[in-house]
């Protein structure tokens, strides 16, 4: 697959639908690879005439992963989403992102205005006091510490597929064995378990947006689901009001992830925020 440099930061990505058609970056949340947009749900934005560009945030997946007590931050983050757009040869592109990756989509439409042609956040937050106030359950899946795969795998898939659980959208079920299949398949890709600790400290570090997204002139979506444990409405609700113009769309029995079931209705949001830009 082709990389990207930003300075010393390479990073891998992918690109789906044809030359020359108008781009929409897709940017993933903590710790998660580009693999959670699913090529089938990529198919559903080339299909109505866009090219989907996704991409490995530094310190996940095939991107180049930091050391113990380095340091970088979610303007970096958003940087490197820009370094991806000059490697694939666009100029602007419509910004969507998930949970961390929602916010790092925020940063772009912040830091880089001429690129941005519009915004869509998803199951993201503000950053404001209270928009990432995680239930007890679902925040102790961030703290979790997974069994060591080398030694007992079954354990590791098990665990990776309880902690799905607990932050999943209770009104849009995995098919069974889905989770389980998927833990398999990121840790035979890429496995490095302390680059989430890295990119949460991004997160506290770039502080409330509010002020700054109050600044944005362009569409703007923000899609967020009424039963998300681990990044609660109202950090949906607090960025679609810091937002001028924004949307906000909340959708019963939609959690934290994004299962199959979902598609459709993450990529009508990232659609229409395009087609009023």
């Amino acid at each position: 697959m082709p990389r990207a440099r930003n300075g010393a930061v390479s990073l891998e990505y992918e690109v789906f639908g044809s030359d020359g058609a108008p781009a929409i970056l897709l940017i993933n949340g903590l710790g998660s690879q580009m693999t959670r947009w699913p090529e089938p749900f990529c198919a559903r934005l080339t299909e109505r005439g866009f090219r989907a560009i996704r991409f490995d945030n530094r310190d996940t997946g095939l991107s180049t992963w930091f050391q113990p007590g380095d340091r970088y931050t979610l303007s970096d983050m958003a940087a490197d989403a820009m370094a991806v757009l000059d490697a694939a040869g666009a100029d602007e592109a419509h910004v969507a992102g998930v949970s961390m990756g929602g916010m790092i989509a925020q940063l772009v439409a912040i830091e880089h205005p001429q690129r941005t042609r519009s915004l869509t956040s998803i199951m993201s937050a503000s950053g404001a006091p209270g928009t990432l106030d995680s239930t007890p359950e679902a925040g102790a899946v961030l703290a979790a510490v997974p069994p060591d795969p080398k030694a007992d795998f079954e354990a590791f898939l098990a665990h990776a597929e309880k902690n799905a659980l607990v932050i999943g959208s209770p009104g849009y079920p995995w098919p069974p064995g889905a989770l389980r299949e998927r833990a398999a398949a990121e840790y035979r890709r890429a496995f490095n378990p302390t680059g989430s600790q890295r990119q949460m400290g991004a997160i506290r570090g770039d502080g409330d947006r509010t002020e700054r997204l109050g600044r944005l002139k362009l569409p703007a979506v923000v899609l967020h689901g009424a039963d998300d444990p681990l990044v609660p409405l109202a950090g949906g609700q607090a960025t679609a009001a810091a937002i001028p113009g924004a949307e906000l769309r909340v959708i019963e029995g939609m959690g934290h992830d994004l299962p199959p079931a979902l598609y459709d209705i993450v990529a009508d949001a990232i659609l229409s925020a395009a087609a009023r830009a």
